[in-house]
């Protein structure tokens, strides 16, 4: 793809040997966004692979400087509704590293990204992540994302039967209620009905927008106590963990509530993150001074934790991911991808 020529600085004599997919990305890190703009009308007729490739190197770009795309992000939805699934995939995942790391920027095409996770002839690793782009964006900028039509897609969405997909989804739902907990105040059950699921991510995810929701509504966990209770014996740490910081919330909320403090208590010698809300229940329960220096129950507190709790649940030998499609692909699986037939 040939360049443009620039009217303030004039053509550059080296861009003859530019390829598609570094152009654009140098374009934004030399500021040339008019120039970037007309490439990327350009990149729309280009071949299938180089759409693909330039997409790739915006999102590793994307990933080290998301302010770069504020005045690109526009033209860049039209790739979300690329005739080749790839390409749509790819655009997506460059859209979740701009909402990770500059939201605001993105606030002006969510209805582009509501629409992709809308459409139910979408490719779902797509939804995904307009999903999870969605819910980066959400935290900071709640009253945009969390309209009741996003939210019914994302909660509608955790009955997929695509671990990664619910993965996402529950990701989101999170991220919604660190944004502003009373989007989700009405939702907790439905929630809940998911902490029985096999995939600890999403029963972590969602366990932690129950908690997020409780430390501002306590009184909103009453219906889901006995799902609580179940998930003090779950498998993963952080979800029993979860389950005790909620039961704390909704003690301490209400003195007439009954939390079984023998369930607590056979915690108590549990792991640091189990047993330090175990203890925090326990002194709800007993209505006691919890100690606030422990950082537990406040949703500040959640939020600096979630990221990285969520990184070690994800193993660091887990399956791989196709490069093209994102279907998740077992090391011992076919040298190609079953599902977009791409060599691995």
């Amino acid at each position: 793809m040939s360049s443009p020529s620039n009217a303030t600085n004039g053509p550059m004599d080296d861009r003859t040997s530019a390829t598609p997919e570094t152009e654009i990305a140098s374009l934004l890190e030399q500021g040339r966004t008019a120039d970037a703009l007309e490439a990327l009308e350009q990149l729309s007729t280009a071949a299938s692979a180089d759409r693909q490739a330039c997409l790739r190197s915006l999102k590793a770009t994307a990933d080290d400087r998301p302010t770069l795309f504020e005045d690109v992000l526009a033209p860049l939805t039209e790739f979300l509704e690329d005739s080749e699934r790839p390409t749509r995939l790819t655009t997506a995942k460059l859209f979740v590293a701009v909402s990770e790391g500059a939201p605001g920027i993105v606030v002006p095409v969510i209805p582009r990204l509501a629409e992709r996770l809308a459409d139910e002839s979408e490719f779902y690793y797509v939804r995904a992540r307009c999903a999870e782009a969605l819910g980066y964006i959400a935290v900071d900028h709640p009253e945009a994302v969390a309209s009741p039509e996003i939210i019914a897609d994302l909660r509608v969405g955790l009955e997929f039967d695509e671990p990664e997909v619910t993965e996402k989804l529950a990701k989101a739902l999170s991220h919604v209620a660190l944004g502003d907990p009373d989007r989700l105040r009405h939702q907790v059950a439905s929630l809940a009905d998911h902490l029985r699921g096999d995939n600890e991510l999403v029963r972590y995810h969602l366990s932690t927008a129950i908690v997020v929701i409780g430390c501002a509504r306590p009184e909103r966990l009453m219906d889901v106590k006995e799902t609580l209770l179940d998930s003090l014996d779950d498998e993963n740490r952080y979800v029993r963990g979860r389950a005790a910081e909620a039961l704390g919330l909704l003690a301490g909320a209400d003195a007439e509530t009954s939390v079984p403090v023998d369930r607590l208590e056979a915690l108590a010698t549990d792991e640091e993150f189990v047993a330090d809300r175990v203890q925090f229940a326990l002194s709800q329960c007993r209505s006691d001074t919890p100690d606030d220096s422990a950082d537990i129950a406040t949703i500040d507190a959640i939020r600096t934790q979630t990221s990285a709790i969520a990184a070690e649940i994800r193993t660091p030998d887990a399956d791989g991911e196709c490069p093209q499609c994102g279907l998740s692909v077992p090391e011992s699986g076919p040298p190609f991808c079953p599902s977009c037939g791409t060599p691995l």
